[in-house]
C-alpha cells in the first residue's frame, strides 16, 4: 500500500476508536460531549454531526504510531488505543492553547472557549486529557501484553509533562524581550517534537521493538524540522496555500525561530518591536538582511536529516518503513 493507501485505512480505526472513548454516558452530559465532538471537528456549535472536514485535524501523530508499530514487525491494529490516546492528548493542549494565547478560532472556526467561555473550555481541556489516559487502558483488549502497555504509559505520561513544560517556556517567552536559539529549541522540543517523538516510540514499543529509542529520535527530529519549517512558512510562506498571514507572527511578535535567530543580530529588527504597531515589511526586511531564512531553512533540513538517519538505524521495514520515510519528505516539502 502506498503512505495514502494506510493513511486512509488507519484513519478510519482511529476515528472509530476516538468516537468510541468520547460516546455520552448520559444525556444531561449531552453538552459537554458536544463540545468535544466540536473541537474534534465532528459537529458544529449546535452539536450537530458534520461531515469529515478540514475541522478535523490531520491526525499526523496517531498515524505516525501505526506506521512505526506495522514497520517494526507490529501489529498495527494492537496498536489503535494508543494512537486514539495520543490524538486526544494533542488535541486537549490545543483547546487549552487556545484559552492561553487567547486564540478566537482554530481551523478556520471558532475555538471551543470563544463559543462557550473559558471556564467550560478549560473543563473540556482536563475532560480531553482524562479521556486520552483511559484510552490506554483499552490496550488490554487488543491483547497487549501488561508490561508493554505499562512502558506505554510511562512515555505517555512523559510526553505529557513535557508538552506543558515547552508551554510554560512558549507562554514565558512572550514577556522577555530576547529569547536564544537554545531556549527556543528547548520549548519546541517540549510544545511540539515530544509528542511526535512519543507517538513513533510508543508505536515501535508495542511492536517490542529493541529501537525504540531510534523511532523515538525519528519522531522528535521530525518535529523540529516540521516545527522549524511551519515558521518559516509563517512568515514567508504564500498565505493562498497555508491560510495563514504573515502579519499575525510580525505583528503579535511571536518568537519563531527565524525571528529569535534575528533579534540577537538585528538592532533594527530590536528597535521594530520596541514600538507599540510593528511595520510588518520592515521587519521582514530586517530579517531578511541578516539571512534569518536561510538559517531556519538550514535548521530544518540539518534536523530533518537527523530524523532519516534515526529512521535508517530503526531497521524500519515493509510498506510502514517505505511511507514513514515518504511522510518524512511530505512534512518537510510543504510549498512555501
Amino acid at each position: 500500500m502506498s503512505l495514502q493507501e494506510l493513511f486512509t485505512r488507519y484513519i478510519l480505526h482511529i476515528e472509530s476508536e476516538m468516537r468510541d472513548c468520547l460516546s455520552t454516558p448520559d444525556p444531561a452530559l449531552a453538552g459537554y460531549y458536544g463540545m468535544l465532538n466540536y473541537h474534534l471537528g465532528w459537529a458544529d456549535e449546535h452539536f450537530a454531526p458534520t461531515p469529515a472536514s478540514r475541522h478535523a485535524g490531520k491526525r499526523i501523530r496517531p498515524v505516525l504510531c501505526l506506521l512505526a508499530c506495522q514497520s517494526a514487525q507490529g501489529d498495527a491494529l494492537q496498536a489503535i488505543p494508543a494512537a486514539a490516546a495520543l490524538e486526544l492528548l494533542h488535541n486537549f493542549s490545543l483547546i487549552h492553547d487556545d484559552i492561553e494565547d487567547n486564540s478566537p478560532t482554530r481551523r478556520g472556526r471558532p475555538s471551543v472557549w470563544a463559543l462557550w467561555g473559558v471556564p467550560q473550555a478549560i473543563n473540556s481541556g482536563d475532560g480531553m486529557y482524562s479521556i486520552a489516559h483511559m484510552a490506554l487502558g483499552r490496550l488490554s483488549r487488543r491483547g497487549v501484553p501488561a508490561e508493554r502497555a505499562l512502558a506505554v504509559r510511562a512515555i505517555f505520561d512523559r510526553a505529557c509533562m513535557a508538552l506543558t513544560h515547552g508551554q510554560y517556556l512558549d507562554l514565558s517567552f512572550e514577556s522577555r524581550e530576547r529569547v536564544s536559539v537554545d531556549e527556543y529549541i528547548t520549548m519546541v522540543s517540549g510544545k511540539t517534537s515530544a509528542l511526535i517523538g512519543a507517538a513513533t516510540a510508543i508505536g515501535a514499543t508495542l511492536a517490542g521493538s529493541d529501537a525504540a529509542s531510534h523511532y523515538e529520535t525519528f519522531g522528535r527530529e521530525l518535529g523540529l524540522a516540521f516545527q522549524i519549517q511551519d515558521d518559516v512558512l509563517g512568515i514567508w510562506g504564500d498565505e493562498a496555500l497555508t491560510g495563514k498571514s504573515a502579519e499575525s507572527d510580525i505583528a503579535t511578535r511571536k518568537k519563531t525561530l527565524p525571528v529569535v535567530y534575528a533579534l540577537e543580530r538585528s538592532e533594527k529588527l530590536r528597535a521594530l518591536y520596541a514600538v507599540p504597531e510593528v511595520d510588518v515589511p520592515a521587519a521582514i526586511a530586517a530579517l531578511d538582511a541578516v539571512s534569518a531564512r536561510t538559517f531556519a531553512d538550514q535548521a530544518a533540513r540539518q534536523h530533518h536529516e537527523r530524523a532519516l538517519e534515526a529512521l535508517q538505524a530503526s531497521d524500519a521495514a515493509g510498506e510502514a518503513g517505505l511511507a514513514l520515510y515518504e511522510l518524512a519528505e511530505n512534512l518537510l516539502g510543504r510549498a512555501a
